[in-house]
């Protein structure tokens, strides 16, 4: 999978561990994740989410014949953030044929919860 010059690589998303049972990423909270009042902002934090799940998706899929898209996705902002690094930890909830539900938990450095959210990821056949 090709992340240069996607959203990804834009936000300074690192991918730091995948496995069957979770996916862990880390995004900084610097000037291209922060809205006007210089906090983090909340679709960066989605973005992160999804991205996650996305990843740890494609991780579990059939890869030759198969693809992974979001299909829904809620946050809650419990937490502002001004600068640092935040670390997204998904895991899946629910592995169907068809669709993956993950449980994502969004921490800053000392593991205090700053978003949590759940995505649904649909896996398609590849066209």
């Amino acid at each position: 999978m090709e992340l240069e010059n996607t959203l990804i690589d834009l936000l300074g998303i690192e991918i730091v561990e995948l496995s069957e049972e979770r996916a862990v990423a880390t995004m900084p909270v610097d000037k291209r994740t922060h809205q006007p009042f210089g906090l983090l902002h909340g679709g960066a934090s989605v973005a992160l989410a999804e991205t996650i799940a996305s990843i740890g998706t494609f991780n579990l899929i059939d890869k030759e014949i198969e693809i992974c898209v979001g299909l829904e996705i809620n946050a809650n902002h419990l937490k502002g953030k001004k600068d640092g690094v935040v670390k997204a930890i998904g895991t899946p909830l629910h592995r169907g044929k068809s669709t993956m539900v993950w449980d994502i938990k969004i921490v800053d450095e000392e593991d205090a919860l700053i978003c949590i959210s759940r995505c649904t990821m649909a896996i398609l056949k590849k066209r």
